[in-house]
């Protein structure tokens, strides 16, 4: 399995480290003060999410040869095991004699139910003989953070700069030998909102494809700062009861299609025993059906089933809980689409120029014609002769022809095009009129020449005038028509 570039590319020298240097160096001189002895109050680490809080944590243990034990307090919620867990490794030293950095990672996570959880993680920093840190989003949201505050030395974490976000993911894509844009890259940092880990896990999925280009970018759109969707997708999938699973719905603005979207993607993902997956997909086919009956009919009143169903009905089918970290995937349909972004446009701009000589809409031409064209295209000599009749551009001509626009197969039929395009401009020679002579016949406007003159020389062979056909003649079926305005 592939590893997370998160975990990857995580900062091994302070040089690595972006964004937030003075909070680096605070942590440098903590960390060296405790080696040489002296007990330094907890560090409170808060702020934006992904700004690095948890990187730098495990980087001053790196740095200094320390044992981490992690704790995530939103799971441990009781006196009891908060006490149990991290008690002992706050106040003893690890196997080996060395200091044991004790990390209680998003200490605003415990809830109003959390049974002394709160009261348990104080005592521990108050009476801890090893380095602590804790990390919050919010330390001022919430009262039970608030001893916490006064307890720890607390650095805020502000946002990473975007440009040292767009230098530091060039550096990881170069690394993995990733084609990309420049401009894409910036936008990926700009659009990731001074969040790292964010802008490295959308760089790792848009790297799956070809290149890293501005149009993919553009399709994944700005990134939600409300709630991350992977926080909200693991609130869901690892939820008990339908309120707190509703809770994580409702704190992020993705839209109930998008949600969905990210849900069915990462089901298999997420459980693997068979029965739960084939539960979970019926709840979600369910939620699907709703979804359409709300487009179809207008039927909002069955936007609380469909929501219910693709959140709560999913993580509810399961017939066991499943720990350990969750590796989130972003929807590989939301993917394929962005990557085919130009090759849609392109094939769309190209039915509605046939359907305007066709007179078809630019669906039926999609449906009924296009794949006629692209059998045609095969021939030179036909593509030659239908480029010339529509018009069509080198991009247009070379996706017919199922190459590129820059392949000599592509140039000689375009050239040959311009010549029959030429060659169709000719002016006619004109027939006199039955019974006309050259006195008979009118000058050109604004001159007085003959009618040879007017009329430009040889006759041209009488061509014949289409009848309109009569009431027992059979009239040609609409695909008969469509080919005979397309092919002539």
């Amino acid at each position: 399995m592939a590893q997370l570039w998160t975990d990857q590319f995580a900062p091994k020298s302070v040089e690595e480290f972006i964004g937030n240097s003075d909070l680096v160096e605070r942590g440098l001189a903590w960390a060296k003060a405790w080696q040489a002895g002296q007990r330094q109050k907890p560090l409170l680490f808060w702020g934006q999410s992904g700004a690095g809080k948890t990187c730098l944590a495990y980087l001053l243990a790196r740095l200094h040869g320390w044992q981490v034990f992690e704790l995530n307090a939103s799971d441990l919620r009781s006196k009891e095991n908060i006490e149990k867990y991290a008690g002992g490794a706050a106040l003893n030293a690890s196997f080996s004699g060395r200091l044991r950095l004790v990390l209680i990672d998003e200490a605003d996570g415990l809830q109003a139910r959390d049974r002394g959880g709160a009261a348990a993680i104080g005592e521990i920093v108050k009476t801890a003989q090893n380095p602590v840190i804790l990390t919050a989003n919010d330390v001022y949201g919430d009262q039970k953070m608030k001893s916490f505050v006064y307890a720890c030395e607390a650095l805020e974490f502000k946002k990473i700069n975007y440009l040292s976000m767009a230098k530091r993911l060039k550096e990881v894509l170069s690394v993995e030998g990733a084609k990309f844009d420049e401009e894409a890259v910036k936008e990926l940092a700009r659009n990731a909102s001074g969040d790292m880990r964010s802008a490295l896990l959308d760089a790792q999925t848009l790297a799956l494809g070809e290149s890293v280009s501005l149009a993919d970018v553009q399709g994944m759109g700005f990134r939600e700062r409300e709630e991350k969707i992977f926080k909200v997708l693991e609130q869901i999938f690892k939820g008990k009861t339908v309120e707190e699973i509703r809770r994580a719905r409702f704190s992020t603005d993705l839209s109930n299609d998008m949600l969905l979207r990210w849900v069915e993607e990462n089901i298999p993902r997420i459980y693997t025993a068979r029965p739960d997956t084939a539960a979970a997909f019926e709840r979600l086919s369910k939620a699907d059906i709703y979804s359409a009956r709300i487009l179809r009919r207008q039927a909002w009143e069955f936007l609380r089933y469909s929501g219910d169903l693709m959140t709560a009905g999913v993580a509810l089918s399961r017939s066991q809980d499943y720990h350990g970290w969750l590796q989130f995937r972003f929807p590989g349909l939301l993917s394929m689409l962005s990557r085919s972004k130009a090759l849609r446009g392109l094939k769309t701009g190209l039915c509605r120029k046939i359907g305007e000589k066709t007179h078809s809409s630019a669906r039926e031409v999609m449906a009924h014609d296009l794949p006629y064209l692209k059998v045609l295209c095969e021939d030179k000599e036909k593509a030659a002769e239908l480029c010339a009749q529509f018009d069509f551009e080198a991009e247009e001509l070379a996706f017919l022809m199922d190459t590129k626009a820059d392949t000599k197969k592509v140039k000689d039929a375009l050239a040959k095009a311009e010549e029959l395009r030429a060659a169709h401009a000719k002016p006619r020679s004109l027939k006199p009129l039955e019974g006309m002579t050259a006195a008979d016949a009118p000058a050109p406007r604004g001159s007085r020449g003959s009618l040879a003159d007017y009329v430009g020389g040889e006759e041209t062979p009488e061509e014949k005038v289409p009848t309109a056909p009569s009431d027992d003649e059979s009239h040609p079926s609409s695909d008969e028509s469509r080919q005979t305005r397309l092919f002539g």
